[in-house]
């Protein structure tokens, strides 16, 4: 994990008060992991001491984040040889997850 400024601690401590969860991606070391039910994200810190969204949210398949592909005309949320449909009401969670996190971020700068 990188090292973090007050202001980027701060930051994580209101996305936990917001419901989020700090975790790790062993893959990600570089990168603070954020988790809610079964999506995440990856945060990027920043100069000016703030942490920005780096990729895109994702669903969770075994503990992973997922990539969103189109397999025979269906999305599909796939971590190595595993996949999980992305249904519209999933396809909808990650959505909101993403506005939530995207909000909580600028609240916090």
């Amino acid at each position: 994990m990188p090292d973090l400024t007050p202001q980027q601690i701060a930051i994580l401590e209101h996305l936990r008060e917001r419901g989020f969860q700090i975790v790790a991606f062993p893959m990600y070391a570089n990168y603070i992991g954020v988790r809610r039910g079964d999506y995440a994200a990856l945060l990027a810190p920043v100069s000016g001491g703030t942490l920005q969204i780096f990729g895109e949210p994702a669903y969770l398949v075994s503990q992973n984040l997922s990539v969103r592909v189109t397999l025979g005309g269906k999305q599909w949320f796939v971590w190595k040889k595993e996949r999980l449909e992305a249904t519209p009401a999933r396809l909808e969670e990650l959505r909101q997850f993403a506005l939530e996190l995207d909000e909580s971020l600028l609240r916090t700068t």
